[in-house]
Formats: structure tokens, sequence, C-alpha cells
């Protein structure tokens, strides 16, 4: 099969991580084409992309857009996006699909940004709330299928959603469940994770907005990205 999947910038697009981690870490091969986010690139993105946005599967002349819808796709051509185990399988994607859906304190205070370590300005009810439901959720999954990923003995797509969470944790400080931290450091050490962190700090590109969305919330204490 002759996936393209496009993506944006490794630093700072969470939603284009999910896709490509779980194809890398299944071993799905596909055309890795990456669309640098910029303020004027909008028509660009229509060029590819029916709602102008990352990330985006195309196969051959189907286009398939939003990572969940991705990811399903990819369910149906191939073994291991979602656990086997049906009680497994119905878990995974339910909380897949409240990582789809949610969160939104996290995503707005806590942005990606893989190179740095920040230090938030503070922690407020709803961010708080939302720490707390992804420590016991992904806690939950660990406990109930046994690990050493969120659904069991393999890495699926429940995984590759939560991936981004992953590195804010990391990057904020964000305190959650023991459990939790060593699957962090365990998702953090996959060797698709490793490409992907790889490629963030070396890539030059520095978008305005999402700079400032970090500003707005934390203090950058270190930063390892390419000068």
């Amino acid at each position: 099969m002759a996936y393209t999947l496009i993506t944006a910038n490794r630093n700072y697009s969470s939603w284009s991580l999910r896709p490509w981690v779980l194809m890398k870490a299944l071993g799905i091969e596909f055309e890795d084409r990456l669309v640098v986010f910029a303020e004027d690139n909008f028509d660009h993105f229509r060029s590819f992309a029916p709602n102008a946005q990352v990330p985006c599967l195309i196969d051959g002349e189907d286009t398939i857009w939003d990572s969940l819808a991705i990811v399903e796709y990819l369910a149906e051509r191939h073994a291991g996006v979602w656990p086997e185990d049906g009680s497994a399988r119905a878990w995974a994607r339910c909380a897949a699909a409240e990582m789809h859906s949610g969160f939104s304190a996290l995503r707005n205070q806590c942005t990606m940004n893989v190179g740095v370590r920040a230090r938030l300005h503070s922690i407020d009810a709803p961010l708080a709330r939302d720490v707390a439901r992804i420590s016991e959720l992904l806690a939950q999954g660990l406990a109930r299928f046994g690990g050493p990923w969120l659904a069991g003995v393999q890495y699926t797509a429940v995984d590759a959603f939560f991936a981004p969470v992953a590195w804010r944790i990391r990057t904020y400080g964000l305190q959650v469940d023991p459990a939790v931290y060593d699957w962090v450091a365990r998702i953090i050490a996959h060797p698709a994770m490793q490409q992907w962190e790889a490629e963030a700090l070396a890539e030059p590109y520095r978008e305005i907005g999402h700079e400032e969305e970090l500003r707005a919330s934390a203090s950058i204490i270190e930063d390892f990205r390419a000068q």
C-alpha cells in the first residue's frame, strides 16, 4: 500500500504525532511528508486536506483527515491497531475518544513543545481536573490490562493517542500516578518517539503562535532545540 501521511512541525503538532507514531510502531509503511505551520498557508493546507489541517492520510484516490478517522481507516486494513481482546479494545476506544474530544484545559495551557522544559505560572481548577482525570484513566488501563502498555502487552492506538500527553507530563512536570510515570518513560523511550523527538530538536522552525501560547501559561526553564 502506498500511503502518504502529511504532518506538520515535530515540536508542536500533537495531532500529527498520533497516526505517525502508531504507523511507525506497527511497521505500516508510508511516505512521510512534512508541511510547516505558517500564518499564510491555509490555502496550501486546503490543497491536500478538506479541513485545512494535519494530519492527513492519502491512500490512492482516498483522502482521510482527522487523527481518529485515520486510525480507524488503518484498523480496517492492518492488524494490531486496536487490542485483540474485546474488553481491552472497548476500553482503548473509549479512552482514545475521550482524549480526542476532551481535556481542553490541558491542550490550551500545556501545549505540546517537545524540546523544552517549562514551569507553569499556575494550575487552575480546570487544568487540575484534566491532569487528575488523565492520571486516573491511564492508571486504570495499566492496572486492568496488566501493562506494560495502556491496554495490555501490545502497543496500540490508545498509546499513540496519549503519546503527546507523555511529552506534556515531561515538559511541564505534571503530577500523575507512579504507574503513569513508568508508562511515560516507556513510551518516550520507544524508537518511534525517539525518532520524532530527534527531528523535533533538530528542526529550525519556530511558530510564533505556538511559542506565545506556551509563554502565556509557563516559563521556559530549559530549551534543547537547535538554535
